[in-house]
Protein backbone atom coordinates (compact mmCIF):
# COMPACT_ATOMS: atom_id res chain seq x y z
CA UNK A 1 0.00 0.00 0.00
CA UNK A 2 1.25 3.42 -1.02
CA UNK A 3 -1.13 5.92 0.69
CA UNK A 4 1.01 5.88 3.87
CA UNK A 5 -2.19 4.37 6.22
CA UNK A 6 -1.01 1.10 8.48
CA UNK A 7 -2.42 -2.37 7.18
CA UNK A 8 -4.86 -3.87 8.98
CA UNK A 9 -3.92 -7.38 10.35
CA UNK A 10 -5.97 -10.54 10.86
CA UNK A 11 -6.86 -9.85 14.48
CA UNK A 12 -7.58 -5.90 13.72
CA UNK A 13 -10.29 -7.19 11.06
CA UNK A 14 -11.93 -9.14 13.72
CA UNK A 15 -11.87 -6.31 16.24
CA UNK A 16 -13.43 -3.74 14.09
CA UNK A 17 -15.73 -6.26 11.66
CA UNK A 18 -18.71 -3.96 12.52
CA UNK A 19 -16.61 -1.20 11.27
CA UNK A 20 -15.59 -2.34 8.61
CA UNK A 21 -19.15 -3.62 7.35
CA UNK A 22 -20.06 0.12 7.17
CA UNK A 23 -19.48 1.27 3.77
CA UNK A 24 -18.83 5.01 4.99
CA UNK A 25 -15.86 3.42 7.14
CA UNK A 26 -14.57 0.20 5.44
CA UNK A 27 -10.82 -1.00 5.24
CA UNK A 28 -9.60 2.39 4.47
CA UNK A 29 -11.61 4.32 6.77
CA UNK A 30 -10.18 1.66 9.53
CA UNK A 31 -6.52 2.11 8.03
CA UNK A 32 -7.70 5.65 8.43
CA UNK A 33 -8.49 5.48 12.10
CA UNK A 34 -5.34 3.09 12.49
CA UNK A 35 -2.91 5.80 11.61
CA UNK A 36 -4.72 8.59 13.36
CA UNK A 37 -3.22 10.99 16.22
CA UNK A 38 -5.53 12.21 18.41
CA UNK A 39 -4.75 14.62 21.95
CA UNK A 40 -7.60 14.85 24.71
CA UNK A 41 -6.78 17.96 27.14
CA UNK A 42 -8.20 16.78 30.61
CA UNK A 43 -9.15 12.91 31.78
CA UNK A 44 -12.08 13.91 33.47
CA UNK A 45 -16.44 13.91 32.81
CA UNK A 46 -15.94 14.57 29.09
CA UNK A 47 -12.43 13.19 28.35
CA UNK A 48 -13.47 9.71 30.36
CA UNK A 49 -16.38 8.44 27.56
CA UNK A 50 -13.95 10.08 24.70
CA UNK A 51 -11.07 8.14 25.76
CA UNK A 52 -12.82 4.85 26.12
CA UNK A 53 -14.95 5.46 23.06
CA UNK A 54 -11.93 6.21 20.94
CA UNK A 55 -9.77 3.55 21.96
CA UNK A 56 -12.68 1.21 21.13
CA UNK A 57 -12.81 2.48 17.95
CA UNK A 58 -9.32 1.95 16.68
CA UNK A 59 -7.99 5.40 17.09
CA UNK A 60 -4.57 4.40 16.45
CA UNK A 61 -2.36 7.27 18.73
CA UNK A 62 -4.28 8.91 21.79
CA UNK A 63 -2.54 11.43 23.64
CA UNK A 64 -3.84 12.58 27.13
CA UNK A 65 -3.41 16.06 28.93
CA UNK A 66 -3.64 16.16 32.77
CA UNK A 67 -1.85 16.50 36.04
CA UNK A 68 -4.75 15.94 38.76
CA UNK A 69 -5.15 12.50 40.77
CA UNK A 70 -8.30 10.28 40.94
CA UNK A 71 -10.62 11.42 43.72
CA UNK A 72 -13.60 9.69 45.41
CA UNK A 73 -15.75 12.32 43.93
CA UNK A 74 -14.35 12.09 40.50
CA UNK A 75 -16.53 8.88 40.36
CA UNK A 76 -19.95 10.24 40.30
CA UNK A 77 -19.15 10.71 36.27
CA UNK A 78 -15.70 10.26 35.74
CA UNK A 79 -16.15 6.81 34.73
CA UNK A 80 -12.94 5.60 32.74
CA UNK A 81 -11.55 5.95 36.25
CA UNK A 82 -12.22 3.47 39.60
CA UNK A 83 -12.40 2.98 42.75
CA UNK A 84 -9.02 1.09 42.93
CA UNK A 85 -7.74 4.08 41.22
CA UNK A 86 -8.20 6.38 44.03
CA UNK A 87 -5.57 8.95 44.84
CA UNK A 88 -3.44 7.86 41.87
CA UNK A 89 -2.89 9.99 38.79
CA UNK A 90 -5.69 10.26 36.33
CA UNK A 91 -3.45 9.55 33.50
CA UNK A 92 -2.29 6.40 34.97
CA UNK A 93 -5.54 5.07 35.62
CA UNK A 94 -6.88 6.29 32.23
CA UNK A 95 -3.98 4.78 30.34
CA UNK A 96 -4.71 1.21 32.39
CA UNK A 97 -8.32 1.38 31.13
CA UNK A 98 -8.00 2.30 27.50
CA UNK A 99 -4.83 -0.38 27.05
CA UNK A 100 -7.63 -2.67 28.78
CA UNK A 101 -9.95 -1.93 25.82
CA UNK A 102 -7.63 -1.59 22.82
CA UNK A 103 -3.89 -2.71 23.57
CA UNK A 104 -3.14 -1.57 20.12
CA UNK A 105 -3.72 2.02 21.42
CA UNK A 106 -0.45 3.83 21.93
CA UNK A 107 -1.03 6.01 24.50
CA UNK A 108 1.15 9.24 24.61
CA UNK A 109 1.12 10.77 28.89
CA UNK A 110 1.24 14.93 29.41
CA UNK A 111 1.60 14.74 33.02
CA UNK A 112 1.51 18.74 32.94
CA UNK A 113 -0.56 21.81 33.10
CA UNK A 114 -1.19 23.05 29.36
CA UNK A 115 0.27 26.45 28.93
CA UNK A 116 1.19 29.01 26.94
CA UNK A 117 4.60 27.59 26.85
CA UNK A 118 4.04 24.37 26.08
CA UNK A 119 1.18 24.16 24.40
CA UNK A 120 2.23 24.35 20.72
CA UNK A 121 4.84 21.59 21.15
CA UNK A 122 2.02 19.18 22.71
CA UNK A 123 -0.67 19.73 20.09
CA UNK A 124 2.09 19.68 16.81
CA UNK A 125 1.94 16.05 16.69
CA UNK A 126 -2.01 15.29 16.43
CA UNK A 127 -4.29 15.06 14.11
CA UNK A 128 -7.02 16.55 16.24
CA UNK A 129 -7.18 18.46 19.73
CA UNK A 130 -10.47 17.59 22.16
CA UNK A 131 -11.57 20.01 24.56
CA UNK A 132 -12.56 18.47 27.96
CA UNK A 133 -11.60 21.06 30.20
CA UNK A 134 -13.95 22.70 32.53
CA UNK A 135 -11.79 26.32 32.86
CA UNK A 136 -11.98 29.30 30.78
CA UNK A 137 -8.41 29.61 30.93
CA UNK A 138 -7.13 26.42 29.38
CA UNK A 139 -10.55 26.91 27.00
CA UNK A 140 -9.32 30.02 24.73
CA UNK A 141 -5.34 28.28 25.43
CA UNK A 142 -6.38 25.36 23.46
CA UNK A 143 -8.51 27.22 21.27
CA UNK A 144 -5.97 29.84 20.36
CA UNK A 145 -3.10 27.43 19.83
CA UNK A 146 -5.18 24.79 17.52
CA UNK A 147 -5.95 28.28 15.43
CA UNK A 148 -2.00 28.82 14.88
CA UNK A 149 -1.19 25.06 14.44
CA UNK A 150 -4.52 24.56 11.85
CA UNK A 151 -6.05 21.85 13.84
CA UNK A 152 -9.64 21.30 14.43
CA UNK A 153 -10.77 21.66 18.18
CA UNK A 154 -13.86 19.46 19.34
CA UNK A 155 -15.31 21.28 22.32
CA UNK A 156 -17.21 20.05 24.55
CA UNK A 157 -19.00 21.98 28.22
CA UNK A 158 -21.58 20.76 31.13
CA UNK A 159 -22.97 22.15 33.67
CA UNK A 160 -25.78 20.99 35.79
CA UNK A 161 -28.00 19.07 33.35
CA UNK A 162 -26.79 21.11 30.37
CA UNK A 163 -24.49 20.62 28.10
CA UNK A 164 -22.68 21.95 24.85
CA UNK A 165 -20.71 20.48 21.82
CA UNK A 166 -19.69 21.75 18.56
CA UNK A 167 -16.42 21.78 16.00
CA UNK A 168 -13.97 24.36 16.17
CA UNK A 169 -11.57 25.66 13.36
CA UNK A 170 -12.48 22.88 11.16
CA UNK A 171 -12.86 23.19 7.22
CA UNK A 172 -12.53 26.82 7.22
CA UNK A 173 -15.41 27.26 10.01
CA UNK A 174 -15.71 29.28 13.19
CA UNK A 175 -13.40 29.35 16.22
CA UNK A 176 -13.83 29.12 20.07
CA UNK A 177 -13.48 33.00 20.43
CA UNK A 178 -16.46 33.44 17.63
CA UNK A 179 -18.51 32.15 20.47
CA UNK A 180 -17.21 33.74 23.47
CA UNK A 181 -14.77 36.68 22.45
CA UNK A 182 -14.48 37.92 25.57
CA UNK A 183 -14.11 35.56 28.89
CA UNK A 184 -17.17 36.09 31.80
CA UNK A 185 -16.53 37.90 34.09
CA UNK A 186 -14.70 36.07 37.50
CA UNK A 187 -16.90 34.01 39.47
CA UNK A 188 -19.89 34.80 37.52
CA UNK A 189 -19.96 31.21 35.68
CA UNK A 190 -19.72 28.56 38.59
CA UNK A 191 -17.35 25.45 38.68
CA UNK A 192 -18.75 21.56 38.70
CA UNK A 193 -17.28 21.87 41.89
CA UNK A 194 -19.54 24.88 43.22
CA UNK A 195 -22.26 24.51 41.03
CA UNK A 196 -22.81 20.19 40.75
CA UNK A 197 -23.61 18.23 37.52
CA UNK A 198 -25.80 15.10 36.77
CA UNK A 199 -23.01 12.49 36.40
CA UNK A 200 -24.30 11.12 32.88
CA UNK A 201 -24.42 14.23 31.32
CA UNK A 202 -20.71 14.00 30.06
CA UNK A 203 -21.21 10.86 29.11
CA UNK A 204 -23.39 12.63 26.74
CA UNK A 205 -21.65 14.97 25.34
CA UNK A 206 -18.33 13.18 25.65
CA UNK A 207 -19.69 10.39 23.62
CA UNK A 208 -20.57 13.21 21.20
CA UNK A 209 -17.23 14.93 20.92
CA UNK A 210 -15.86 11.41 19.86
CA UNK A 211 -18.32 11.01 17.46
CA UNK A 212 -17.55 14.17 16.02
CA UNK A 213 -13.70 13.35 15.59
CA UNK A 214 -14.17 9.76 14.35
CA UNK A 215 -16.21 12.00 11.33
CA UNK A 216 -13.08 14.47 11.24
CA UNK A 217 -10.88 11.39 10.93
CA UNK A 218 -12.92 9.32 8.98
CA UNK A 219 -13.81 12.48 6.22
CA UNK A 220 -17.33 11.63 6.61
CA UNK A 221 -20.68 13.22 7.69
CA UNK A 222 -21.99 16.74 8.64
CA UNK A 223 -19.50 17.70 11.87
CA UNK A 224 -20.99 20.51 14.52
CA UNK A 225 -18.53 22.65 12.23
CA UNK A 226 -20.50 26.33 12.28
CA UNK A 227 -23.06 25.05 14.55
CA UNK A 228 -23.44 25.00 18.62
CA UNK A 229 -25.75 21.83 19.88
CA UNK A 230 -26.92 22.66 23.09
CA UNK A 231 -28.43 19.59 25.06
CA UNK A 232 -30.91 19.70 28.08
CA UNK A 233 -30.77 16.39 30.00
CA UNK A 234 -33.53 17.46 32.59
CA UNK A 235 -36.51 17.82 30.13
CA UNK A 236 -34.50 15.56 27.52
CA UNK A 237 -33.87 18.25 24.59
CA UNK A 238 -31.71 18.88 22.15
CA UNK A 239 -31.77 22.06 19.70
CA UNK A 240 -28.88 24.34 17.86
CA UNK A 241 -28.02 27.32 16.93
CA UNK A 242 -25.94 28.35 14.08
CA UNK A 243 -22.83 30.02 14.21
CA UNK A 244 -20.30 31.90 12.00
CA UNK A 245 -16.75 33.52 11.99
CA UNK A 246 -16.83 37.04 13.52
CA UNK A 247 -15.61 38.75 10.34
CA UNK A 248 -14.68 41.32 12.65
CA UNK A 249 -12.56 39.30 14.94
CA UNK A 250 -9.11 39.91 16.12
CA UNK A 251 -6.53 37.57 14.41
CA UNK A 252 -4.48 35.34 16.39
CA UNK A 253 -0.74 35.76 16.36
CA UNK A 254 0.23 34.29 19.79
CA UNK A 255 -0.40 32.91 22.79
CA UNK A 256 -0.94 35.05 26.09
CA UNK A 257 -1.36 35.00 29.47
CA UNK A 258 -4.59 33.01 29.98
CA UNK A 259 -4.94 33.44 33.49
CA UNK A 260 -4.97 37.18 33.42
CA UNK A 261 -6.56 37.38 30.15
CA UNK A 262 -9.62 35.66 32.35
CA UNK A 263 -9.17 37.27 35.04
CA UNK A 264 -8.49 34.20 37.52
CA UNK A 265 -5.83 33.46 39.76
CA UNK A 266 -2.98 30.51 38.87
CA UNK A 267 -3.52 27.25 40.81
CA UNK A 268 -1.25 27.89 43.51
CA UNK A 269 -0.91 31.32 43.77
CA UNK A 270 -1.03 32.68 47.41
CA UNK A 271 -3.57 34.70 48.07
CA UNK A 272 -3.38 38.03 50.09
CA UNK A 273 -4.50 38.58 53.60
CA UNK A 274 -6.58 41.24 52.58
CA UNK A 275 -7.39 42.66 48.47
CA UNK A 276 -8.72 45.33 46.70
CA UNK A 277 -12.00 43.76 46.70
CA UNK A 278 -12.00 45.17 50.71
CA UNK A 279 -12.47 41.73 52.74
CA UNK A 280 -10.20 40.55 54.52
CA UNK A 281 -9.08 36.32 53.55
CA UNK A 282 -8.35 34.03 55.98
CA UNK A 283 -7.22 29.79 55.90
CA UNK A 284 -9.48 27.40 58.09
CA UNK A 285 -6.19 27.25 60.51
CA UNK A 286 -6.39 31.26 60.84
CA UNK A 287 -9.67 30.87 61.88
CA UNK A 288 -9.45 28.52 64.52
CA UNK A 289 -6.59 30.32 66.05
CA UNK A 290 -8.29 33.40 65.64
CA UNK A 291 -11.92 32.01 67.03
CA UNK A 292 -9.41 30.29 70.29
CA UNK A 293 -8.09 33.41 71.02
CA UNK A 294 -11.93 34.41 71.20
CA UNK A 295 -13.00 35.69 68.22
CA UNK A 296 -16.93 35.46 67.93
CA UNK A 297 -17.63 37.14 64.40
CA UNK A 298 -21.44 35.84 62.52
CA UNK A 299 -20.68 33.14 60.58
CA UNK A 300 -23.02 33.12 57.57
CA UNK A 301 -23.32 29.78 55.31
CA UNK A 302 -23.99 31.24 52.05
CA UNK A 303 -24.09 27.76 50.13
CA UNK A 304 -27.82 26.13 48.95
CA UNK A 305 -30.40 25.03 51.19
CA UNK A 306 -29.12 21.00 50.10
CA UNK A 307 -25.21 21.50 50.97
CA UNK A 308 -26.54 22.15 53.98
CA UNK A 309 -28.16 19.16 54.82
CA UNK A 310 -25.01 17.68 53.63
CA UNK A 311 -22.91 18.77 56.08
CA UNK A 312 -22.23 21.97 58.48
CA UNK A 313 -20.00 23.91 59.99
CA UNK A 314 -21.01 23.55 63.75
CA UNK A 315 -20.74 27.28 64.54
CA UNK A 316 -22.12 28.91 61.55
CA UNK A 317 -25.05 31.44 62.70
CA UNK A 318 -27.14 32.29 59.59
CA UNK A 319 -27.87 29.85 56.72
CA UNK A 320 -28.61 32.10 53.40
CA UNK A 321 -27.86 31.40 49.73
CA UNK A 322 -25.23 33.63 48.63
CA UNK A 323 -27.22 35.04 45.40
CA UNK A 324 -29.61 36.60 48.71
CA UNK A 325 -26.61 37.94 50.09
CA UNK A 326 -25.60 39.64 46.67
CA UNK A 327 -28.98 41.00 46.10
CA UNK A 328 -30.29 42.06 49.77
CA UNK A 329 -27.05 41.83 52.02
CA UNK A 330 -27.93 40.59 55.77
CA UNK A 331 -30.91 42.53 57.19
CA UNK A 332 -31.11 43.10 60.70
CA UNK A 333 -27.45 43.13 60.83
CA UNK A 334 -25.38 45.79 62.39
CA UNK A 335 -22.95 46.65 59.94
CA UNK A 336 -20.36 47.72 62.45
CA UNK A 337 -20.35 43.42 63.43
CA UNK A 338 -17.39 41.15 62.09
CA UNK A 339 -19.07 38.64 59.81
CA UNK A 340 -16.94 35.20 58.48
CA UNK A 341 -19.16 33.85 55.11
CA UNK A 342 -17.79 30.69 53.64
CA UNK A 343 -19.27 28.07 51.02
CA UNK A 344 -18.40 24.88 50.13
CA UNK A 345 -14.64 26.16 48.71
CA UNK A 346 -14.52 29.70 49.06
CA UNK A 347 -15.71 30.82 45.41
CA UNK A 348 -19.21 32.00 46.30
CA UNK A 349 -18.91 33.34 49.90
CA UNK A 350 -16.10 35.68 48.25
CA UNK A 351 -18.59 37.40 45.70
CA UNK A 352 -21.01 37.47 49.21
CA UNK A 353 -18.08 39.13 50.42
CA UNK A 354 -17.37 41.59 48.26
CA UNK A 355 -21.01 42.27 48.50
CA UNK A 356 -21.68 42.54 52.32
CA UNK A 357 -18.54 45.33 52.06
CA UNK A 358 -20.28 47.22 48.91
CA UNK A 359 -23.35 47.47 51.15
CA UNK A 360 -21.39 49.39 53.97
CA UNK A 361 -20.08 45.95 55.96
CA UNK A 362 -16.88 47.51 57.08
CA UNK A 363 -15.16 43.89 59.10
CA UNK A 364 -16.28 41.09 56.57
CA UNK A 365 -14.03 37.58 55.98
CA UNK A 366 -13.84 35.30 53.84
CA UNK A 367 -13.07 31.33 54.80
CA UNK A 368 -10.72 30.49 52.28
CA UNK A 369 -11.39 26.77 51.28
CA UNK A 370 -14.57 26.77 52.57
CA UNK A 371 -16.00 23.77 54.02
CA UNK A 372 -13.86 21.59 52.22
CA UNK A 373 -11.03 23.33 53.59
CA UNK A 374 -12.31 23.75 57.31
CA UNK A 375 -12.83 19.30 56.92
CA UNK A 376 -9.52 18.88 55.28
CA UNK A 377 -7.07 21.08 57.79
CA UNK A 378 -9.53 21.19 60.92
CA UNK A 379 -11.75 18.60 60.95
CA UNK A 380 -11.22 15.17 59.29
CA UNK A 381 -14.35 14.02 60.61
CA UNK A 382 -16.74 16.22 58.37
CA UNK A 383 -18.19 14.04 55.02
CA UNK A 384 -16.93 16.48 51.97
CA UNK A 385 -18.47 16.36 48.62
Amino acid sequence: MSDGLPPLDNADIARYSRHLILDEVGVEGQRRLKGAAVLCVGTGGLGSPLLLYLAAAGVGRIGIVDFDVVDESNLQRQIIHGTSTVGRPKLESARARILDINPRCQVDLHPVALTADNALDILRPYDVVVDGTDNFPTRYLVNDACVLLGKPNVYGSIFKFEGQASVFNHAGGPQYRDLYPEPPPPGLVPSCAEGGVLGILPGVIGCIQATETVKILLGKGTTLSGRLLLYDALHMRFRELKLRKDPDGRPITGLIDYHQFCGVPRPGTAVAVAGAEGFARLSPAAVAERRAAGWAPLVVDVRKPHEWDIVKIGFADLFIPHEEVVANGLPGVPKGRPILVHCKSGARSAKAAEALVAAGYADVTNLEGGVLGWAREIDPSLPTY
